[in-house]
């Protein structure tokens, strides 16, 4: 009456197109259906998974249909799908916009105030500034400040945003940025002497930024105290050379940049 022996073959594997497929996630745990080993995946490749049991012993089996028990019921077992990978950043930590074609540049403008400043904040921030269409330029010093203001000639929608090394209560600079009133302005600052000090000093493998008597030329003494033997322009090298995302910059730079991108892009 029967065809064959009823017993024969693997009972715990009904028909192929009837075994769900699951993937082998780490830590799943599963049981060999002809062996009985029963371990968590460790590892999972496109031919074989590896389980490893309560004692910690570990083998390896291959994906093939329907050998495996999840829960008493059989399974087989995939390699797990790729996770998506995560959006490319740029050096400032935004999204990087892939295949970029720059924005025509607007009206506003951010001012830095030396070639030095422009040329740390291009490399962080130089992405986010070509998506926006922001221009950086560089002030050669922050002395004649309000007449630079009044030459540009802000205006909703022509903002003008600067950034000041040494922003503190008292100095020279911080008397200079309260001058300007105009609502279309905004100066922010710093509390470092120079752009240097805006670099963390692990970044550069050294303890911290040396203190320079006053009177001495802040770079030639940073430089002296460090015993570098080089000239200002090759140190700076040195210095941007070794810094490659914001995570390499202090808080108190990061921030006042991102406010000036802000201010310049909100209303235009």
């Amino acid at each position: 009456m029967y065809e064959g022996d009823v017993l024969a073959g693997n009972w715990r594997r009904p028909g192929k197109g009837k075994i769900p497929k699951v993937p082998a996630e780490p830590d799943l745990v599963v049981e060999d259906a002809d062996s009985g080993f029963c371990g968590a995946v460790v590892a999972c490749d496109k031919e074989a998974v590896t389980l490893e049991d309560r004692f910690g012993k570990r083998r390896l089996f291959p994906l093939a249909p329907a050998a495996f028990l999840l829960e008493g019921k059989p399974v087989t077992l995939v390699r797990p799908s790729a996770a998506p990978a995560a959006p490319r950043r740029s050096a400032s930590g935004s999204i990087a916009v892939e295949g970029l074609r720059a924005r025509v540049a607007r009206e506003s403008r951010i001012y830095v105030e030396g070639v030095h400043d422009a040329a740390l904040v291009e490399k962080i921030w130089g992405h986010d500034l070509r998506v926006e269409g922001v221009v950086v330029e560089y002030l050669e010093g922050v002395d004649h400040l309000p007449a630079i203001v009044a030459e540009f000639g802000p205006e909703p929608g022509r903002r003008l945003g600067v950034l000041v090394d040494h922003l503190v209560p008292g100095s020279k600079e911080s008397r200079i940025a309260a001058e300007i009133t105009s609502p279309d302005v905004l100066v922010v600052g710093h509390p470092y002497i120079d752009i240097w000090q805006a670099v963390k000093p692990s970044v550069l493998r050294i303890p911290a930024w040396p203190a320079v008597p006053r009177g001495v030329p802040w770079k030639e003494g940073v430089i002296a105290a460090l015993g570098w033997r080089m000239e200002p322009a090759e140190a700076w090298r040195r210095i941007l050379g070794a810094v490659s995302t914001y995570t390499d910059l202090e808080p108190e730079l990061l921030g006042r940049v991102e406010e000036l991108i802000d201010f310049v892009t909100e209303a235009s």
